[in-house]
């Protein structure tokens, strides 16, 4: 079972960056799995932001060149550096993962398998 622990979540001013954690476990050796940050705001879907899948990144429009996923295997830990931060970022930021069988990906939260508990990120102006 694939367990994701988010940290890093704060209120910050219009501006500022902020990196989140998500903390990786419980992978099977059989799979290849991708890792996404999606993020939720009340009364509305959740929302891609960012997926990493070996070399593989991939961001939604309204992050791209702010954003920036990464990970260290040694850690088993996937980051979201989140720099320029805007109040429309303010979200519950979430954690997924996937296994993947082949090339492409869903953007879709509901066809993502495995979830953290999500972390808040509120940017004030």
């Amino acid at each position: 079972q694939v367990q994701l622990v988010e940290s890093g979540g704060a209120s910050v001013q219009a501006g500022d960056s902020l990196r989140l954690s998500c903390a990786v476990s419980g992978r099977s050796s059989g799979y290849n799995y991708a890792v996404a940050w999606f993020r939720q705001t009340p009364g509305k879907e959740r929302e891609f932001v960012a997926l990493l899948n070996w070399d593989d990144r991939i961001y939604a429009a309204s992050v791209k060149g702010r954003f920036t996923i990464s990970d260290d295997n040694v850690k088993n830990t996937v980051y979201l550096q989140m720099n320029s931060l805007e109040p429309d970022d303010t979200a519950v930021y979430y954690c997924a993962a996937t296994p993947i069988f082949s090339n492409s990906y869903n953007y879709r939260a509901t066809s993502w398998s495995y979830w953290g508990q999500g972390t808040q990120v509120t940017v004030s102006s």
